[in-house]
């Protein structure tokens, strides 16, 4: 038997790799093609798009008022230098190897099949419950503005309800339906919405710093750091997984809180690492995915730290709300109209985060399709607008459903660990191709390599601790599901092994 493409004698085994020549003449099969069609501008406002969502509405004010104060602004820049680490890394995969599959793609050219395969099964997780959290948390917000108007939807289509524990919501099932069509219709289509959405939602932003300067009181940044208080314990399958295994409690304020906060608001940053899916549809990949994804966290990173500064500044940290900080603090200082307009920001910022989160989904899918891994009959491209409509189809009908019947907050924090360990697999792939391909040509070269990939999986790592005991058993429990997909289907259909007996 001969030996697998892409794989060097003697491994032909569970991490037997796909060479980048291979992917890169994959992408070139008519019929499992996509359209190029995407500059850096694009892929910028991709990026800008699914970052700014509820967080920087929301998180805010929760983090400032439990975990850090004045230095919320401090704890959003450490996240973003977590989260430029990874970033670094991704730009030195999606430049040197533009198909589509993001993380996925990365592993299978660095790491194996099985290793590639856990990160995609992993990826279409984080994409999937992604999309239906943030399609449902769209819905409240419309559901809120449509009451200032004085109109509801019945009680039956207006989400799951508390009590009984069933409902349907409508608005949720609806948007993804219709995103999913807009991305049927073609990536050039799917930017010009994005850009006119994330144009909207920058604007509401930027009101928002600008306006709130001019309510900020400087007694409110006093003390900016407060003094340190221990974190109430968690219990059981709630409690951190650092706290479970070697019994540290993290603490809120003080200088260990900054950190404490980092954890929690990194989370507002997940998604930058969408726009590498979209590396194979990019007409200069090498030139512009860097771009892309190092600018789009860079604005982020900026409006993120300028918002927790103004809305500290407007309201003392222990007044501020929780559950809608930013909203609450104009009302505080006497002016509730930019209430509405933040609200209507939300709601219109977080249509294209649902966009793009389905968007690298069926990405994923289709590259795992294409090698195999998946059925094949997901990996053909619409014959007039180069996409992937298949997967794009029967992922948005299970997504619009699941966002439909459930609130599924409870899975939220699934999302967290899918991105941290997606971080991970790419922080250790750069180091390992830098070293198994030394004579590929990288438009983009991550800087201090092993060094600083080791710090950014190191930083990864220790978020991931920070998250419930109960998120890694739900994790570990899809993980194994997949596993068992993979030995059973993936690897006997893998391309890897069908291509060997004819001596590819």
């Amino acid at each position: 038997m001969s030996v697998e493409q892409g794989t060097p004698p003697g491994r032909d085994g569970l991490f037997r790799t796909k060479t980048i020549e291979q992917s890169l003449r994959d992408t070139e099969e008519p019929e499992h093609a996509l359209k190029k069609s995407l500059s850096a501008l694009d892929l910028t406002v991709f990026g800008v798009g699914v970052v700014i969502g509820t967080g920087i509405f929301v998180l805010t004010g929760k983090v400032a008022k439990e975990t850090a104060g004045p230095a919320t602004a401090i704890a959003f820049a450490v996240a973003g230098v977590v989260c430029a680490l990874a970033a670094l890394c991704y730009a030195e995969f999606a430049s040197t190897v533009p198909v589509a599959g993001s993380a996925y793609t990365f592993s299978y050219a660095s790491l194996g099949e099985l290793v590639a395969w856990i990160i995609g099964w992993d990826l279409v997780l984080e994409f999937a419950l992604g999309t239906a959290v943030v399609a449902v948390g769209w819905s409240g917000y419309v559901r809120s503005l449509l009451g200032n108007a004085g109109w509801s939807l019945p009680d039956a289509l207006a989400g799951t309800d508390v009590a009984s524990g069933f409902g349907f919501d409508l608005l949720a099932f609806v948007l993804v339906l219709a995103l999913t069509a807009v991305l049927v219709l073609g990536m050039k289509l799917s930017a010009r919405v994005t850009t006119v959405v994330v144009a909207i939602k920058v604007a509401v932003v930027l009101i928002v710093i600008i306006a709130g300067l001019f309510f900020i009181d400087s007694a409110n940044y006093s003390p900016f750091i407060p003094e340190a208080q221990p974190q109430p314990s968690g219990a059981g399958l709630q409690s951190p997984l650092v706290q479970a295994l070697f019994g540290y409690a993290p603490t809120n304020f003080g200088v260990m809180g900054i950190f404490t906060a980092a954890s929690v608001v990194f989370f507002a940053f997940i998604g930058f690492d969408v726009v590498a899916t979209a590396a194979e549809e990019t007409r200069h990949p090498q030139r512009d995915m860097p771009r892309g994804i190092l600018g789009s966290l860079l604005i982020c990173t900026v409006l993120y730290v300028a918002v927790s500064v103004v809305v500290t500044g407007m309201q003392h940290y222990t007044e501020l709300s929780v559950s809608a900080p930013l909203a609450d603090a104009f009302k505080a200082v006497g002016h509730p109209f930019y209430a509405g307009v933040i609200s209507f920001g939300a709601a219109v910022g977080l249509t294209v985060v649902c966009m793009i989160l389905l968007l690298g989904q069926s990405r994923v899918f289709f590259a795992m399709s294409r090698d195999g891994l998946l059925p094949r009959f997901f990996s053909v491209t619409h014959p007039k607008y180069g996409t992937p409509y298949r997967p794009t189809i029967l992922l948005g009908v299970i997504i619009a459903i699941v966002a439909g019947f459930t609130s599924i907050n409870e899975l939220a924090t699934l999302v967290n660990i899918g991105t941290l360990f997606a971080f991970v697999v790419v922080a250790l792939g750069v180091i390992v191709l830098r070293r198994t391909r030394p004579d590929l040509p990288r438009a983009f070269r991550t800087p201090l390599v092993p060094l600083l990939p080791i710090v950014s999986v190191a930083a990864s790592v220790w978020l991931m601790l920070n998250l419930p005991v109960e998120t890694w058993l739900r994790f570990a429990i899809w993980m194994a599901l997949g596993a068992v997909i993979y030995f059973v289907y993936g690897r006997k259909h893998s391309r890897l092994t069908t291509r060997a007996p004819q001596g590819e």
